[in-house]
């Protein structure tokens, strides 16, 4: 009985340690960065389902990789869509470390519009099509001072038509 109820409080601690991010970019299912977000030697990741900014931030890609930025400029650019997941803390970890936080992103909270809920999701989420959750976000406040006039998107896809190649780090 004492081990069965010590794995049952590991278990408790370790889903309130578990967080909600929104990803918008090449960690999206599809992307060419998704593999890490599967990756479990990383974290846990589960896909919860899609959502959209409540407010407007400017989704950009710049540099010389054409990586996509979402800007923390409140009010500025589209509603930007992407999807959430909830991670556990060595994923959250890895993340940070994987967005080059805090040089390259921050980590910041961010209020979304679910569009579509996962089947599969954790049911204990309770989330559903319309409501407003918030998630963490990898935005930056560090970039070119051009990047705010550049063009915006509402919805990140490497192969979009903006015709802009990412590039994969190393």
């Amino acid at each position: 009985v004492y081990i069965l109820g010590s794995l049952l409080l590991t278990f408790i601690v370790l889903e309130v340690f578990m967080h909600r991010v929104f990803v918008y970019g090449s960690l999206k299912r599809g992307q060419p960065n998704y593999p890490y977000m599967t990756d479990r030697s990383n974290g846990k990741a589960e896909f919860l389902g899609t959502a959209v900014t409540v407010q407007k931030y400017p989704l950009v890609i710049a540099t010389k990789y054409n990586l996509v930025f979402l800007l923390n400029l409140p009010g500025q650019g589209k509603r930007v869509h992407g999807e959430i997941y909830k991670v556990d803390e060595k994923m959250l970890k890895y993340l940070d470390w994987f967005e080059k936080v805090p040089t390259m992103y921050q980590r910041t909270a961010v209020e979304l519009e679910v569009k579509m809920v996962d089947k599969m999701a954790d049911k204990e989420e309770k989330l559903s099509p319309g409501s407003i959750m918030e998630a963490f976000v990898y935005s930056t406040t560090t970039y070119e001072p051009d990047w705010p006039s550049l063009p915006t998107y509402d919805n990140y896809d490497c192969n979009g038509d903006h015709g802009l190649k990412f590039v994969l780090r190393e």
